[in-house]
């Protein structure tokens, strides 16, 4: 089927503490960042109008890496955290150091993985060994009903089952690719503000045959087929889903994504310009009483 797992968003309400944590205390790179006046119509933002931004960092291009899509929205200063999303494992010796020398807070989970906490409240494992390709392994996300999960993702998303038991399964397009675990929890799957969303691609052709899927199997879709633009850059069209746990999926066609996502020599300036330009703190606190804690 030719399809990739691409990224996860992540909303983040102090975007100059987050971009610390994952540049200098992980290790990752800016890879490339947009700014936008309004909205996203596809919600890549989550459910707000206004001023936005996106920041891909990982650690390497978005070609044949697993990155993370850090959204801010400028009037947000916060998102209250739920249960879905459990955390991301990374295979990197040098952040494994970076954190038992103390340049972040954690708690030590055996003789060779850490787990750290983002800003915002995002839990990452940092294991002390080195990464044959992408450091980015695995991304763990909770689900109610295993046997009803591995249907959804494996069957009509099209991963392949690598290991499964009645409280968990890893799941993947490919072995040189990023892991999707789902954990089962005896309690409903909360995603509260800060919900996330995860995104894969396909060939652009199989975008309308997977709606067509979907709405057969009588399974949410939360943006039917869809042109997404970003100024100055490649249009790509999308088909938002969302699991039986409310999990939200992106597929995006895969051959403009590819343009689109290609290495922004000057992201680490812009990202910068913008953090310097970024007054919101001082708007808000002088017209609202502060951002809006979500």
């Amino acid at each position: 089927m030719n399809r990739r797992a691409l990224h996860y968003v992540f909303k983040v309400g102090d975007r100059k503490e987050t971009i610390h944590f994952f540049k200098d205390v992980l290790g990752m790179k800016i890879l490339r960042h947009e700014e936008f006046t309004e909205g996203c119509k596809a919600q890549c933002n989550g459910p707000y109008d206004g001023k936005w931004s996106k920041t891909m960092v990982g650690y390497g291009p978005e070609d044949d890496h697993f990155v993370m899509e850090l959204t801010y929205n400028y009037g947000v200063g916060s998102y209250k955290m739920g249960n879905d999303f459990q955390c991301i494992s990374i295979d990197c010796k040098a952040a494994y150091e970076r954190i038992k020398n103390g340049l972040w807070p954690s708690s030590f989970l055996s003789s060779d993985s850490f787990q750290v906490e983002s800003p915002g409240g995002y839990h990452f494992i940092i294991h002390s060994r080195e990464s044959s390709g992408d450091p980015v392994k695995m991304i763990a996300l909770s689900v109610t009903n295993i046997k009803r999960s591995i249907e959804y993702w494996s069957e009509w998303c099209g991963m392949e089952v690598v290991s499964s038991c009645s409280s968990e399964a890893i799941l993947q397009f490919s072995p040189e690719q990023c892991q999707v675990k789902l954990i089962s929890i005896q309690q409903p799957v909360d995603h509260a503000s800060a919900f996330g969303r995860i995104a894969f691609s396909c060939p652009k052709s199989q975008l309308i045959d997977l709606e067509n899927l979907m709405t057969n199997k009588k399974q949410k879709i939360l943006k039917h087929l869809v042109s997404l633009d970003t100024p100055g850059k490649a249009t790509v069209e999308v088909v938002i889903l969302a699991d039986p746990d409310d999990h939200e999926i992106c597929f995006v066609g895969d051959e403009a994504f590819r343009e689109l996502s290609q290495v922004d020599p000057k992201a680490d300036k812009i990202l910068a310009d913008a953090i310097q330009a970024d007054k919101s703190d001082e708007w808000f606190n002088a017209r609202r009483g502060g951002k809006t804690q979500q």
